[in-house]
Formats: structure tokens, sequence, C-alpha cells
């Protein structure tokens, strides 16, 4: 996985725990559950880049 991706999926997680937490204790529902999507788009997002690495292992490994 990319630095940058990585960077840009903790961030995406980060706006969503923040979400989230605005939402809790604004009583703001919406706001709450837009928060948990955004962490749950970050991570798998995050799950697919590490299926990609993982491809890539075994494909190098393949070539020795």
């Amino acid at each position: 996985m990319g630095l940058i991706d990585k960077a840009k999926n903790a961030g995406e997680d980060l706006k969503g725990k923040a979400k989230e937490a605005a939402g809790k204790s604004t009583d703001n529902e919406r706001l709450e559950a837009e928060g948990q999507r955004d962490q749950a788009q970050a991570d798998l997002k995050q799950r697919g880049e590490q299926l990609k690495d993982a491809g890539d292992d075994v494909k190098d490994a393949f070539k020795r």
C-alpha cells in the first residue's frame, strides 16, 4: 500500500470519527451515522489495499 493511500485512508477514518463524535455530542443521529459510514468506507479501502499488496507479494514470490 502506498504511503499516500495510507494517509488518505487514515484521514477519512479520522474525519469519520470526528463526525460520529460530533453527532453523539449534539444528539444528531444523521451526523453520527454519516461518521460511521465514513469510517467503514475507509476501512474497506484499507482492506482492499492490503489485499492488493498481498497479491503483489504472491506474484513476487513466483518470480524467484
